[in-house]
Order: structure tokens, then C-alpha cells, then sequence
């Protein structure tokens, strides 16, 4: 058949390199208002919620019964529920409405009904709710550490750019488990030694990530899954009750601890029971909020090529981040793995969350590029900061990345790259060369760095371990190597798990250790003129706007003449 070249042309573009699929309702491939999505209702009988969403209590579910008997406000549920969801979908966009009634009336929600309420508002819509309802009145982001041989150098040059970049948490995971312990330790020290008070944290299995904390290695812990369908979570071994225990043994430690979910993490591990993304993501937010942690990192996350591949899908996404904050949850909004060809759709994905501001625009922005990046690669990598400090200026939001000039970054890198050689030279671990530290200060990525011996790293990382090494003996390697000021650094981040400040949600380090938090920094959006103005903050306004390659006209005078 004879082509039409416009056409032709077109099928061309990486668009088309994307996985788009049509609505399957009884697999679950529908972003929201599955046809198999139960109808909201609710009864309350002597305090106890005896039917939820058209189930009886002799018919919840594990889930279920979690949520009626610790997620759901049974006091405020009997008015709530008789609230139409256009009339709670309108006070979410009225500036007029304060943040702390609508919280109330979210305590009262159903999952069900949340979701109806969702469902009837549009992008932008979400984009006016969300810059009112995220807890944390500054919006801030958090980044990945990582790359590809798990070289602790380039990890802590890495962590130290990072940092001066203005990332307020970073979180790395190993290429190869075993190397964990080595991961976790580099990009503390590295984000240390460049701005005191960057929370860290590294992705492994569960146990050891706990393990990691207790011995002072992380400080906060984000990769604790919980999903939206029974058969889903107890795949893994879990129940609600066992994820509420794990988390209580983070906040008994100190650490600040959040869940994870996202839309089509039920449709990817084969059980939705024919439920939407939405309505399975309502219930992951619901247990979340019912088990007391301080946060949920959601939006698609490392499952957003499911939602990303159906009708409504990004909208969808940008809903469960609104509902994460509705219930009054510090919310990491995604905007992590990679999910397009398409530079556009890269961007349209990130937009919602970036113009509304979020707790953490994204939860892993590649602070690396992209191919050193071991979650499978982010939506904007190392190679996009000068894009987005454009986007930033151009629409003159604070995204929570900062200009760096060259000169800097090279003093940051070499900072961390020596914090670190240090601190291996301190713990008996393999060397790490001066020629390493030079190249790491230099380096964008793995392959401008001499290869190390990965099996020699490994039985280090077994062997510090083994003789039960922790945050104390990392201290002292600092301040025997003459890196005191990391030394008090990384003391004094060890110091906040006893103190207990940055439990709170939406909880960061500022300048001079000031723990930021929903709390003495809550979100006071009330219309124009009232929350978040990124040019009342003239220092970091000026910042923005006289990025490196933006011209002087005062220095062009003389040309112009």
C-alpha cells in the first residue's frame, strides 16, 4: 500500500517505541472507574465500621479490616460519606477552603469514595488541589545515587554534587546486593562532606535495609512496599500487620521511615481482582495512613510503565499523589523510573508534580546519568539539570534543584571523593587510590573511572559486616584522617535518630541542622498572595535567575556600541 510520507514520518518518532495499550477492565488495565470498582457506602455501628465500600465485615478482606479498624475516621465517616464527590472535588480547588477542614473530611473518606472524588476533577484541577493540600509548605526534591559497578568513589563524588545541588534526600541500592553496605556508607560520607544534614538511605531487601539503619549507615528508609490487593501482599511473606511492625521498628530506632506503592504494581504482579489503578492505589494509602508512618513515595514509581500505557494513565498518577496528601501524608511524588522514548511525554509526566510543588517532586532524580543509573534509569538524569534550572527560572518555581557553577562541583566532588577514601583507609577496606579520587572529581560517569576489584570490594563489604563495623567507627575514620568536619557531620546525623526531630512528616534538614517539617512549616496556600512564593526567597530567586549561561546586557555595552 502506498504510504502517505507525513505518515511514515511520524511512525519514526520514539513515541511510537512506547508500550500504549487499550482498557482492560477485569485485568486491571484501567487507570480509574474500573466497571469492576465497588460503589462507595459505609455503616458504623457502636463506633466499629461494619461495611466498607459494599463488603460486610464478615467479608473483609485482610486489607479491608486493616483499614475499617485503623484508616478510617468512624466519626467524621457518616457526614463525610453524604458529601457528594463534586462538592469535596470543588472545596480541593477552592482556595477559600482551608487545607486542615479538607483533611478532616479525607480522614472520613472511604477508598472508594476517595477515588469518585478524584475522578472528577481534571489535570489541572489536581495541580490547584495539590499546591494547597502537600503537608510541607517548601517543596523540595530527593535524588538517586548509583551507578553500574558500584564504585563507592564515584557514589560519594556523586552524593556530594548532589547535595550542593540542593537535594534534601538521596537514596542509592546496589547493582550487587552484596555491596550494600559499601553503597549506603558512600553516599553518606560523600553527602556529608558537601551540605550537612542530606538524609540518605539505600534500597535492598528489607531486613538488611533495617539492619543498615540500626548501624547508623542510612538514615531514613523509603522501599517498604504494600499493595493494594490481599493476594498481592501476602505473595511476599507480608500482611498489613507485619508492614505496621516493620514500621514501628524504624520510628523505635529513630529513622524516618515511609511506605511505597503506586498504580500498576497489583496489574504487574498478576492479581488486581479486576480493580482500577486508582481504587487498588486508595487502599495502599489508606494502610499507609493507617499504620502511622510519616509518608508514602507514590505515582506510578517503578510500576509507571502500567499506568503510563493506558488512557488517562499520567492523570491518574497525579490523582494518587493527590489523595496521598488529602490523607495528610508527607508524599515522595514519584517521577523516578524512566517510562518513555519520548522527550515530551518525559517532561509531561513531571509537570503536574513540578508546577504544584510536592514534598519531593521526584523520588530519584538520576543525579547520575541515566545509564549508571541501577533503578532502571530515571525520568530526568544528570544530563537534564541545566533543562530543568531552565524550567525552573522560565516559570519561576523552586523545583528543589540549584545552579552550580563548575568550580564548585569540582571542590564538592573532591571533598567526597577523599571523605571516603578516607574512611575505607579507616575501616581495613580496599584502597581506594589517589588516581581515583582525581578521576572521581572529574569524572560524569563509571566509564571515566579506573575499574576497581569488584570481588575484593565485596569481601570488604562482608567483612565490615562480620565485625559488626557501625556509624561510630565511620566517625572516627573521618577524624583520623583529618576530615573533622565530616566527622561532626556525620555525628551529628547519627545524634538526630536519638533526638527524634525529623520523625515528623515532611521532616528535612536545614541550614544549622533546622529540622524542617510539616509542623513549623506547614502548607499555608490560600489563594494568590498567601504559601509558596519562590521570589519571596530573593537569595534563591537570584540564584535561578543568573544561571551561568544567561547574559549580562550590562557586559554587552561595549559590543552593542
Amino acid at each position: 500500500m502506498k504510504r502517505q510520507k507525513r505518515f511514515e514520518k511520524l511512525e519514526k518518532r520514539p513515541v511510537h517505541l512506547d508500550g500504549l495499550v487499550q482498557e482492560w477492565d477485569d485485568e486491571g488495565f484501567v487507570a480509574l472507574n474500573s466497571k469492576n470498582d465497588p460503589a462507595p457506602s459505609i455503616k458504623v455501628e457502636d463506633g466499629q465500621i461494619v461495611e466498607l465500600d459494599g463488603k460486610k465485615q464478615e467479608d473483609f478482606d485482610l486489607i479491608d479490616k486493616y483499614i475499617a479498624e485503623y484508616g478510617i475516621d468512624a466519626t467524621q465517616a457518616p457526614k463525610t460519606m453524604k458529601m457528594s464527590a463534586v462538592q469535596i472535588a470543588n472545596m480541593l480547588c477552592d482556595p477559600n477552603v482551608p487545607r486542615k477542614k479538607l483533611i478532616k473530611i479525607a480522614n472520613g473518606l472511604t477508598p472508594a469514595k476517595a477515588e469518585a472524588v478524584i475522578s472528577e476533577m481534571n489535570f489541572a484541577e489536581m495541580i490547584m488541589a495539590t499546591q494547597k493540600m502537600r503537608p510541607r509548605k517548601t517543596p523540595m526534591n530527593q535524588c538517586h545515587i548509583t551507578n553500574t559497578l558500584d564504585n563507592p568513589v564515584q557514589l560519594a563524588a556523586d552524593a556530594a554534587e548532589a547535595a550542593a545541588r540542593g537535594f534534601a534526600e538521596q537514596e542509592t541500592t546496589p547493582a550487587i546486593a552484596r555491596y550494600a553496605p559499601l553503597n549506603a556508607i558512600s553516599i553518606l560520607v560523600g553527602s556529608q562532606s558537601s551540605r550537612p544534614g542530606v538524609l540518605t538511605q539505600c534500597s535492598v531487601e528489607e531486613a538488611e535495609e533495617l539492619s543498615l539503619s540500626m548501624r547508623g549507615f542510612t538514615s531514613y528508609a523509603e522501599t517498604i512496599s504494600v499493595y493494594g490487593t490481599d493476594e498481592v501482599f501476602t505473595d511476599g511473606d507480608d500482611t498489613p500487620w507485619s508492614k505496621g511492625f516493620l514500621a514501628s521498628c524504624y520510628a523505635s530506632r529513630g529513622a524516618k521511615m515511609r511506605f511505597t506503592s503506586g498504580a500498576g504494581s497489583e496489574a504487574l504482579m498478576g492479581n488486581t481482582e479486576g480493580k482500577s489503578m486508582l481504587y487498588l492505589e486508595a487502599r495502599c494509602i489508606y494502610l499507609t495512613k493507617a499504620t502511622g508512618v510519616q509518608g508514602l513515595q507514590n505515582g506510578g514509581v517503578a510500576c509507571i510503565g502500567i499506568p503510563g500505557s493506558v488512557p488517562g494513565g499520567i492523570r491518574e498518577v497525579m490523582g494518587e499523589n493527590l489523595l496521598c496528601m488529602m490523607m495528610d501524608l508527607e508524599c515522595a511524588s514519584g517521577n523516578d523510573q524512566a517510562f518513555s522514548h519520548s522527550d515530551i511525554r518525559r517532561t509531561e509526566r513531571m509537570m503536574g508534580q513540578f508546577i504544584a510543588g510536592t514534598d519531593f517532586i521526584s523520588s530519584g532524580y538520576a543525579a547520575e546519568e541515566n545509564k549508571d543509573n541501577t533503578f532502571a534509569g530515571s525520568n530526568m538524569d544528570a544530563l537534564d539539570y541545566d533543562d530543568y534550572l531552565a524550567m525552573e527560572r522560565d516559570l519561576v518555581v523552586n523545583g528543589g534543584i540549584m545552579p552550580l557553577d563548575e568550580q564548585k562541583a569540582i571542590k564538592v566532588r573532591n571533598q567526597g571523593a577523599r571523605a571516603i577514601q578516607a574512611v575505607f583507609k579507616g575501616l581495613d577496606l580496599p584502597e581506594i587510590t589517589d588516581e581515583e579520587v582525581e578521576a572521581a572529581t572529574y569524572a560524569s560517569s563509571s566509564d571515566d573511572l579506573p575499574k576497581r576489584d569488584m570481588v575484593q570490594d565485596m569481601k570488604g563489604a562482608k567483612d565490615l559486616l562480620d565485625r559488626g563495623v557501625t556509624v561510630v567507627d565511620i566517625i572516627k575514620a573521618l577524624n583520623e584522617g583529618g576530615l573533622s568536619e565530616v566527622a561532626d557531620s556525620v555525628l551529628h546525623l547519627a545524634e538526630q535518630k536519638i533526638t527524634g526531630d525529623y520523625l515528623q512528616t515532611s521532616a528535612v534538614f536545614g541550614k544549622d541542622w533546622n529540622c524542617i517539617s510539616a509542623i513549623n512549616d506547614n502548607n499555608d496556600y490560600e489563594g494568590p498572595g498567601t504559601g509558596y512564593r519562590l521570589w519571596q526567597d530573593q537569595e534563591k530567586w537570584k540564584k535561578i535567575k543568573d544561571i551561568s549561561w544567561a547574559v549580562d546586557p550590562q557586559n554587552m555595552k561595549d559590543y552593542m556600541n
